[in-house]
């Protein structure tokens, strides 16, 4: 396929409808509106549902109910109105359905802004709905990567019976990049043995996330760990960046990561031996991996367009084998690749004290911007 000039937001929703999805179901919330808006005539153009539910809990609603009939579906919204989907999510979780949840971060807590953050971490890859369920959480740094990431979350969900989250933020949702899209799949004619699409002529089947008996409970509960399991086995996904010979490593996300790699490119050329480490499955989490760079690397430098919440996941990964640093931008900001270069170039040229908190030897060295912000409030 030619590679054309797209914009991000619609780049995912047209290669959900490639991925042969035949309902989508959501709420406008910038920056992920251009997504329900694209679905809003693509989808009815080839036949399938779209409906603009009144809220967020209706459109995960909606979701779930169509996902119990076996039919490929998807939702898109953004941090808060994600917040209200949470519970329809546990519920699709506890009833064993796949889902696929398109969220396009921005910067918060509460109603925040509509700028790119990367705050949805802990929500997504540790938070959610109650109850002893993950869901897939894949993370793009590029428009093609998340059109490729996309087509991949429907049939994860369809394999693993569970929720797939591709967790973008406002930059890769607004931004247009040459991408290719994939071939158009055709819709799905066979269904599940599980799905509910009438019972004439064969036993009822029955759906639900309620089970009262807590021995029931729980044998729900081990099933899905065991699925979990073997999820963490086959799908981790990461890529690596000039980290062969590296002394330090990069550890950043999405766009958080790509600014990173800029960075890094500029370090090498001043003779600094730094690589990257991308996460693109938070969860399942790379942790395996991230423990043999700590073998390898001396210092790690963690950037998020947040204050800290992947950090957690890479301290668990190392148990303080060796010094980890952190650089962040909050609210919405976005870092530019001379800060974490200016990161890279501390941690190399200076003696890095061993710090038990990151996060706030961070804070510390950011006081003068941070009070220059506060003082603009």
């Amino acid at each position: 396929m030619p590679r054309e000039l797209l914009k991000g937001n619609e780049a995912i929703a047209e290669a959900g409808v490639r991925a042969g999805v035949q309902a989508y179901f959501g709420y406008p919330i910038t920056p992920q509106t251009e997504l329900l808006e694209y679905m809003s005539w693509r989808m009815p153009q080839l036949g399938r549902t779209f409906l603009q539910a009144e809220s967020e809990v209706a459109a995960i609603n909606m979701v779930y109910g169509a996902a119990c009939t076996g039919a490929r579906v998807m939702s898109s919204s953004s941090s808060p109105g994600v917040s209200l989907m949470m519970e329809g999510i546990s519920y699709i979780a506890g009833t064993e359905v796949p889902v696929v949840l398109i969220d396009v971060m921005r910067g918060g807590p509460g109603l925040g802004n509509i700028a790119p953050s990367q705050g949805d971490y802990n929500q997504i890859v540790h938070g959610g709905g109650h109850g002893d369920y993950h869901p897939i959480v894949l993370a793009p740094a590029s428009v093609q990567e998340a059109i490729d990431l996309t087509v991949l979350a429907f049939d994860l969900a369809d394999k693993y019976r569970t929720v797939v989250v591709v967790l973008a933020d406002g930059n890769i949702g607004q931004m247009m990049e040459p991408a290719e899209l994939p071939p158009m799949q055709d819709i799905r004619t066979e269904y599940p043995d599980w799905a509910v699409r009438g019972a004439q002529g064969r036993e009822r089947r029955l759906l639900s996330s309620i089970y009262i008996d807590p021995n029931v409970e729980e044998v729900l509960n081990y099933r899905i760990m065991q699925r979990w399991n073997e999820i963490q086995k086959n799908e981790i996904r990461y890529k690596e960046y000039y980290l062969e010979d590296a002394e330090y490593a990069v550890i950043g996300f999405g766009t958080a990561g790509r600014v990173a790699l800029s960075a890094v490119r500029a370090a090498r050329a001043e003779g600094i031996r730094v690589g990257l480490f991308r996460p693109i499955s938070l969860s399942p989490y790379p942790y395996a991996r991230i423990e043999a760079l700590a073998n390898q690397v001396k210092v790690m430098l963690v950037t998020e367009m947040n204050a800290g919440q992947m950090l957690e996941d890479v301290q668990k990964a190392t148990n303080g084998r060796i010094p980890i640093e952190f650089y962040g931008r909050m609210g919405g900001v976005m870092p530019f690749p001379d800060e974490i270069l200016a990161e890279i170039q501390r941690i190399a040229h200076s003696l890095v004290p061993f710090d038990e908190n990151p996060r706030q030897s961070w804070m510390k060295r950011h006081a003068e911007l941070l009070g220059t912000l506060q003082g603009k409030q």
